[in-house]
């Protein structure tokens, strides 16, 4: 069984940054894709970044294109999200999610495997 967990979540200033990581409870996941998800309160969980198994495709959602950095280590079976110039629309509950699949995935539907999420709070 496939277990994700983040961390590095907390609260930021804006124009702060902060890095999640997200460790894999086994190394099957370093050939899944994986992404980053975040979810507002009343609003719909949506994709903020997804990479390949290999790290070499990646995805960016439009509202963090140039702030945000997806990388994975595959030799520790870890994921990173590295968010800089953060903006209080920032603030969510942030899930890492794994596909069995090996290219980068879209939809959330697409996903197998959830972390527990970690918040972060971005301050005006």
């Amino acid at each position: 069984q496939v277990q994700l967990v983040e961390s590095g979540g907390g609260l930021v200033q804006a124009g702060g940054s902060l890095r999640l990581s997200c460790a894999a409870s086994t190394r099957t996941v370093s050939r899944y894709a994986m992404g980053w998800f975040r979810q507002a309160p009343g609003k719909e969980r949506d994709l903020v970044a997804a990479i390949s198994w290999s790290g070499g495709s990646t995805y960016y959602a439009d509202s963090v294109k140039g702030r945000f950095t997806i990388s994975r280590d595959n030799a520790k079976n870890t994921m990173y999200l590295q968010m800089n110039s953060l903006k209080p629309e920032d603030t969510a509950v942030y899930y890492c999610a794994a596909s069995i699949a090996t290219m980068v995935q879209i939809l959330d539907n697409k996903y197998n495997y959830w972390g527990q999420g970690t918040q972060v709070n971005v301050s005006s």
